[in-house]
């Protein structure tokens, strides 16, 4: 029964990788000439690059399907790239081994729409999908304009890592760490927090015609926000997407770094 979805889903993840700009996936000969960029590997091995290329999609394409993310309207673009800066991660150490948990936030749809997703990525299972809030000056029912800046009360793209809980205002809240220079590595001064939020609610929907908007967080359902907490704290990963206007260009969506830490994870040879 699940041949021919788990087939589709590969190819288009197999000519995704063709659609990567250069820079992120470079020719086998640009391999040899290529400088290694502070901080980004590259991987000279065309053949070891190719195993490890080829690993990745097919595990990328199976948690697709399996999770059944097509049906949540999570785009696959997305979901690739949050996986590339997942395993950037992993090889840092800049998130935990230990949580295998993704959470993907796309600011790109609408806010009346279930955008945020929790995946389990050891099991290829989807823990949650439900609504989420952006920052009051981000927009009205789409996500538009993102800051890093103390005071600006709008959303940050990119990735980041959980922290601890703590009781707060909106109850169980869960700090984050931005791990992106110039999006949004002042999330902590900032106190951008997951918490729930009376906001975040079908009803609100309803009632105004998109979601209610935080101060930059990424607000909750408070009958939800507790328990993804505890799930998603202590060390896992965030990945915010945006707009494609939005301008969102970062190192842990380089290619080659992404691989060595998947093949790492997977206990396959990396020299």
């Amino acid at each position: 029964m699940t041949k021919a979805p788990i087939t589709i889903a590969s190819f288009l993840l197999f000519c995704s990788t063709f659609l990567l700009p250069v820079s992120a996936a470079p020719s086998a000969a640009a391999l040899h000439r290529a400088p290694k960029a502070a901080g980004v590997p590259i991987i000279t091995d065309a053949t070891r690059r190719a195993m490890y290329l080829a690993a990745f999609e097919q595990n990328a394409a199976l948690t697709y399907v399996q999770a059944n993310l097509i049906a949540t309207g999570l785009p696959l673009t997305v979901f690739r790239e949050a996986l590339l800066g997942y395993y950037s991660l992993q090889r840092q150490g800049a998130v935990s081994a230990d949580k295998q948990v993704l959470t993907v936030i796309d600011f790109s749809r609408s806010s009346r729409t279930k955008r945020l997703w929790v995946i389990d990525l050891q099991r290829q299972h989807l823990l949650f999908n439900t609504l989420v809030a952006h920052g009051k000056n981000t927009g009205e029912e789409f996500a538009e304009k993102f800051s890093n800046v103390e005071g600006s009360e709008m959303s940050s793209l990119g990735f980041y890592r959980t922290g601890r809980t703590y009781q707060g205002k909106h109850g169980l809240s869960l700090k984050l760490h931005g791990l992106d220079p110039s999006y949004n590595t002042n999330a902590h001064d900032r106190s951008i927090v997951v918490h729930g939020a009376e906001y975040v609610s079908e009803a609100f929907v309803q009632q105004h015609g998109r979601l209610g908007r935080s101060q930059g967080c990424p607000a909750l359902p408070t009958n939800l926000s507790s328990e993804i907490i505890k799930v998603i704290k202590g060390g896992s990963a965030i990945y915010i997407h945006g707009p494609a206007n939005a301008g969102y260009n970062s190192d842990w969506l380089q290619l080659d770094g992404a691989l060595l830490g998947f093949a790492r994870s997977k206990g396959m040879p990396v020299s």
